[in-house]
């Protein structure tokens, strides 16, 4: 599940790669409405559950911080 914060890697395409005030649900390639629902599709397929189970958490907490950010809650 550790594992699962590879998807981050997608923040080096943004411009600046770190940005305090910016939002990375919706913003970053992978952090999209479409990859997010595959995410959640991998938690009831058995070889990839624990995948599936680490990246949705990884989203919800990337939502979680948009919301204390800048009051936008995504999920």
């Amino acid at each position: 599940m550790i594992s699962t914060m590879l998807v981050d890697i997608d923040h080096i395409l943004a411009n600046p790669i770190y940005d305090p005030n910016r939002c990375s649900i919706g913003f970053h390639p992978l952090h999209e409405v479409i990859p997010v629902m595959i995410y959640f599709s991998f938690c009831f397929i058995n070889p990839l559950r624990y995948i599936g189970i680490g990246l949705v958490i990884h989203m919800v907490l990337d939502s979680m911080d948009c919301m204390y950010t800048s009051g936008v809650w995504y999920v």
